[in-house]
């Protein structure tokens, strides 16, 4: 997720517009923080500590037949800026539950994790020991839910959020009932319930009493643990939660998708051809330049930065009357397809980056050894031309739909360029050789290869194409609320949220309420139907992950979280006995040795130190984020699996190892 330098600079300019304007305003007394209150603010009083804690609960969802989990999201009073504007929570409302990564949070002052046996990120099995001290448990189902607990390394004591992880992304749809119990501080004494916990866990409360609805729902969440073992003793907090469903998820880029290729039929997108650059180096016969033409949901005309999804009567996007969306493209067509016709891929690029990406030294290198032609346009909402918009998002988090609404968009206009190539990009001059042969290899799949960002939304874009079947996601992760604490690349956004909501307990529930939107148009919310289990008119996919062991940009924690909820087996042996902090190392992570056929995970180990226990940055060691992809075996078993689907070692029955 490393920023270009260009985009670097936009944005410590942008941040330090935002911060300096903040200097010059007069901030309302006591309102960077959003205490809970049980006022009738619709603040939950079962965790004092802010509102919207504990999160995320059922508490904030209403009754409603009309969605497939027959709840919708309803809150009221949420985070506050410096400014005393709270977050309007009107877009998170259209949900019908919560993420599948969503983190738990709440305050459990004074706790101390170690003395209380909370599994911690280092030992994610003792989550489901018959005793432990926090419980997430499908009540449905019954199946206990694998995590980790962790406080936030970021905050004072006294805003400390206690959060706990997923280690697995829950099931979409599904109810899940929370328990803390058996909580210890530092002397190893029993953390008593707060009074309203404590009085609702009482005799039933009179109608009248503040908190005699809150009682008849926690009887419910009560009654569910009970039902799966998990009873009153000792029982600190306890909350249920729904998560949204496949459809409140993925439906709005589904309906764009369908509507979109429906009215393109068969036909190629159109497009026009705006430069091309012949003889470009040792590697790139030609470079092409263009712009595809794809329908634009987007509000404003052309969807330029800070537009949102335009909804019709259903609350489904819909096109403005003939709106379409510029989708600029650049192409790098190796020498040998001059010889025999280069494999169509698409490339996604990392952080706030550009269709320039493409040009890069590895992705030439790539396209040269293995015979690819990479074509790549903008990840639209998280893009350079984005930068500005980003950097006044985190001022004011209401508008953070534009970054998310954008991104859908993205995932429709990678869809257009993958037909343009595959349906019209051959039947131009410039993909053809001087004889009108075509450059492009017509009867050979649609593939994508992605770095960093390209690799934390490539999986949406696999999971949404119906053209894509194969895909390999170059340091890779998914759930950006667990991701920004631990990556380097967060430091200059930071500095924004720090000043406009300076509360860190207030931010880590500001993270999670992104989050939510930002489900739509990145891996967390579309990790169901990465591979087997694929969404409505999208084939299976095989995905391969490759993961630098140490990075400093995006944590391999949360590719470990992806592996687990998409099915991947990982390359064994992984790392270098002892090298793994972990006590059961990629816990819940199936092997596999010399080959597999199937989607996966690999790590490359370039011998910088594992990253903190902590969410917080790497900060020793060199960043191995680029070895991956610079490694020459590294691209020949990224080809392999792109032309046959096959993962094959290329590590000679090792770990596999860089030398940098």
């Amino acid at each position: 997720m490393r920023l270009p330098q260009r985009t670097l600079s936009a944005l410590t300019a942008a941040a330090a517009a935002v911060v300096a304007s903040l200097a010059l305003l007069t901030v309302p007394p006591a309102v960077t923080s959003a205490a809970a209150e049980t006022g009738g603010d619709g603040c939950d009083p079962i965790d004092p500590a802010a509102c919207l804690l504990p999160f995320p609960s059922d508490w904030y969802t209403v009754r409603d037949a009309s969605t497939p989990t027959g709840r919708r999201v309803h809150m009221g009073a949420t985070v506050k800026n410096a400014l005393g504007v709270p977050i309007s929570p009107d877009e998170w409302n259209r949900a019908d539950g919560f993420s599948p990564g969503s983190a738990l949070l709440s305050r459990v002052p004074g706790v101390d994790l170690a003395r209380s046996g909370a599994a911690p990120i280092t030992d994610i099995g003792a989550s489901l020991g018959r005793d432990a001290p926090i419980v997430i448990v499908d009540t449905a189902t019954g199946e206990r839910w694998p995590y980790w607990a962790e406080l936030d390394a970021n905050a004072p004591d006294d805003r400390k959020a206690l959060i706990v992880r997923p280690a697995r992304n829950f099931r979409e749809g599904h109810r899940y009932a929370v328990a803390f119990r058996d909580l210890r501080d530092a002397s190893g004494n029993l953390i008593e319930p707060n009074d309203a916990f404590a009085k609702i866990l009482g005799p039933r409360l009179p109608d009248d009493d503040p908190l005699a609805e809150r009682q008849r729902q926690e009887r419910k969440v009560l009654a569910a643990l009970e039902r799966h073992g998990v009873s009153r003793d000792g029982l600190y907090l306890a909350w249920d939660f729904t998560v949204a469903s496949r459809q409140s998820l993925t439906g709005p880029v589904l309906h764009m998708r369908d509507e979109a290729l429906r009215d393109l039929g068969r036909r190629s997108p159109s497009f026009v051809v705006t430069q091309v650059t012949d003889d470009v180096d040792d590697k790139i016969a030609r470079e092409v330049k263009g712009v595809v033409q794809a329908p634009s949901y987007l509000n404003l005309p052309g969807g330029p930065p800070g537009s949102s999804l335009h909804r019709g009567r259903d609350g489904m996007p819909a096109r403005l009357p003939g709106n379409t969306q510029a989708v600029p493209f650049q192409c790098e067509i190796p020498r040998s397809a001059f010889t025999r016709p280069a494999r169509p891929a698409l490339y996604g690029h990392g952080l706030l980056g550009s269709e320039g990406e493409v040009g890069a030294g590895n992705v030439k290198a790539m396209a040269a050894e293995h015979g690819f032609m990479f074509c790549a346009t903008k990840w639209i909402g998280m893009a350079d031309e984005d930068v500005p918009n980003v950097a006044g998002v985190l001022t004011d988090l209401t508008r953070f739909r534009t970054v998310a609404d954008r991104t859908q968009q993205s995932l429709l206009d990678f869809t257009f360029l993958g037909r343009a190539m595959t349906r019209g990009f051959a039947g131009h001059k410039a993909f053809q050789n001087d004889a009108g042969r075509s450059l492009i290899d017509r009867r050979a799949d649609l593939t994508f290869d992605g770095n960093s960002q390209g690799g934390i939304m490539g999986g949406a874009l696999t999971a949404v194409s119906p053209d894509i079947r194969r895909a390999v996601l170059g340091v890779p992760a998914m759930n950006y609320s667990t991701l920004l604490n631990r990556s380097s690349a967060f430091g200059q956004f930071a500095q924004i949220l720090d000043a406009f909501y300076p509360d860190k307990l207030d931010q880590q529930i500001a993270l999670s309420l992104i989050q939510m939107l930002w489900d739509r148009g990145e891996n967390n919310g579309y990790a169901r139907h990465m591979t087997d289990d694929p969404l409505p008119g999208t084939p299976k996919h095989r995905v391969l992950m490759h993961v630098a062991f140490g990075d400093h940009q995006v944590a391999p924690v949360a590719a470990d979280v992806q592996a687990r909820t998409i099915g991947a087996r990982v390359h064994a042996p992984v790392v270098t006995p002892g090298r793994n902090p972990d006590k059961v190392p990629y816990w819940g992570i199936p092997t596999f040795g010399s080959s597999h056929a199937g989607s996966a995970m690999v790590v490359w180990d370039s011998g910088s130190p594992a990253p903190p226990l902590t969410n917080t940055p790497p900060t020793e060691g060199r960043d191995p984020h680029s070895d991956p992809r610079s490694n020459a075996d590294a691209r020949r078993q990224k080809a392999v699996f792109l032309a046959t689907g096959r993962v094959v070692d290329v590590c000679g029955g090792g770990p596999c190892v860089i030398t940098p």
